[in-house]
């Protein structure tokens, strides 16, 4: 009988297009070879073959990563963009916390004289822990 696997997650499943790649690879696949075999052919003559593949390696590696890379369901570019606008235009943060205890201290007096003044638990009409009702 035939088996098939099937995905506990079904949105990271994502269809392929041709050759058993995304459209996203296939398209970043072809600028690399648009942009890496002419650097090829344009070098070869005046750094010889061995650099001129290394050029070529070099200028098609950036498309490379930007089709395989991605991290918790974020391709490379939105990931580069994250992190540049965070870095570059850092936004306000629309709610900022008050520290109680600068508050208190502007008041003058020490944080241990306030808490240490509490009145006792027998006081306040509470019963110590195991003095309860027994009946």
């Amino acid at each position: 009988m035939a088996y098939v696997n099937v995905p506990k997650d079904l949105t990271k499943v994502k269809t392929k297009v041709a050759l058993n790649l995304t459209k996203r690879q296939l398209i970043c696949f072809s600028i690399a070879a648009a942009i890496g075999i002419p650097i090829y052919f344009l070098s070869k003559g005046a750094v010889g073959s061995s650099a001129a593949v290394l050029f070529m390696i070099g200028s098609m590696l950036p498309f490379f990563f930007l089709a395989m890379f991605e991290r918790d369901g974020q391709p490379a570019e939105k990931i580069l963009r994250n992190i540049l606008r965070f870095r570059l235009w850092p936004g306000v943060r629309p709610y900022k916390t008050e520290n109680l205890y600068l508050y208190l201290q502007k008041e003058g007096k020490p944080i241990a004289d306030k808490t240490a003044k509490k009145p006792a638990a027998a006081a306040s009409g509470k019963r110590p822990a195991g003095k309860g009702k027994q009946g």
